[in-house]
């Protein structure tokens, strides 16, 4: 499940904080995780690519959707649009009908126009910018992250409920998440072992899919049990 890792000039705040924990923490965290996604990472289709466009369409349909719902008409979308200019070229409501029965329709159209953007203003090519990711219509902080560093293998930080709970659950355990996304977005991207954005989110997103889950959680046989601030009977922090 591993990409190669390519060089970063980032580099991590040298201080633990809330928003940093402490480098013995991040690097047992960082190293059990990507030993766990190694060994159990979901073969998923838009892991198979990095073709920007396609990522970007998973992502897009991934949004409140179940991935078990989106990778049939991943495929089926993809293959009425197998380009980003093909997208861009057709019609709106061409779009609409071609998403059926994914719901929460206001996607395909923002899909739509940010590929009819992109040929407008980049030639058909995806930027890599964050900022010009970002002033599309339709791309938000966590899309712009997902396309740098899944197409572009940029250690861009993800932040989606999945994430939010495991980088909660270990290293906060009080409080409302929700509250505290400006810190576990912080988190996120201070956790990104140098060159590894991809794996990294990849995995993070897994496991709380698979492990760190919403409901019924795998405490018990969780590899973060020893440092995880909810987990059960660990004392907590005042």
């Amino acid at each position: 499940m591993t990409r190669p890792a390519t060089t970063d000039k980032k580099a991590g705040p040298p201080r633990a904080s809330r928003a940093n924990p402490d480098p013995r923490t991040r690097r047992r965290f960082c190293t059990r995780l990507l030993k766990w996604y190694d060994r159990c990472g979901r073969d998923l289709p838009w892991r198979r690519t990095l073709d920007p466009y396609k990522i970007l369409v998973s992502e897009v349909m991934l949004q409140q959707t179940q991935v078990d719902r989106v990778i049939p008409k991943y495929h089926e979308f993809l293959g009425k649009y197998p380009t980003l200019k093909d997208l861009a070229a057709s019609k709106p409501d061409d779009v609409r009908n071609a998403w059926y029965p994914l719901g929460y329709n206001i996607r395909p159209y923002r899909l739509h126009s940010i590929a009819r953007e992109t040929v407008a203003r980049y030639g058909g090519e995806i930027p890599r910018e964050d900022e010009h990711l970002r002033a599309m219509k339709g791309i938000g902080r966590y899309t712009a992250g997902a396309v740098r560093a899944f197409a572009f293998n940029e250690d861009a930080p993800i932040v989606d409920t999945n994430v939010m709970r495991v980088l909660h659950r270990v290293f906060l355990g009080k409080g409302d998440p929700k509250k505290q996304s400006s810190t576990l977005w912080a988190m996120a991207e201070a956790l990104i072992p140098k060159g590894r954005g991809y794996d990294f989110n990849q995995a993070l997103m897994d496991f709380g899919a698979v492990v760190c889950t919403a409901r019924a959680p795998s405490c018990r046989t969780c590899p973060m049990k020893t440092f995880c601030r909810t987990y059960p009977g660990r004392p907590k922090r005042r």
